[in-house]
């Protein structure tokens, strides 16, 4: 667990660091900035829209009587895509963007639900359901 930490806190960023510099090099500086600002407010909008989308597909399976479980999946894949896109770096709005676009969102959910029902099977996460 800590070598994870490790990497999410401060290889990754020190990557983007590098990243930004060398794009500010090639490009500019302030083309570098309206660049992750421009991610930024895209992400943003992109993120809402997603998600209002795909909370209307939740509210809809729900009201036929089924288990949103794939667009909840959605539903968390959005939004963290969207704060992906609202941090800087290059990297980081790259996968940000991946997980916004809803054809390679499949890719990632088809990995993600192969993951946690592993994570169910060895006993390492458990979900309980409350009915009212």
């Amino acid at each position: 667990m800590f070598s994870r930490l490790l990497v999410l806190f401060i290889i990754v960023p020190l990557i983007e660091l590098a990243l930004l510099i060398e794009l500010g090099g090639i490009v500019g500086v302030w083309p570098t900035i309206a660049l992750v600002l421009g991610t930024g407010a895209v992400g943003a909008a992109l993120a809402r829209s997603q998600g209002a989308r795909v909370l209307r597909e939740i509210r809809a399976e729900l009201a036929m009587g089924r288990m949103p479980a794939a667009r909840m999946l959605d539903g968390l894949m959005i939004l963290i895509g969207g704060i992906l896109l609202l941090t800087p770096g290059v990297l980081s709005d790259l996968l940000g963007i991946a997980l916004l676009f809803p054809p390679s969102r499949v890719a990632f959910k088809q990995i993600l639900r192969i993951r946690l029902e592993r994570m169910i099977r060895t006993g390492r996460a458990s979900f309980t359901v409350v009915v009212r």
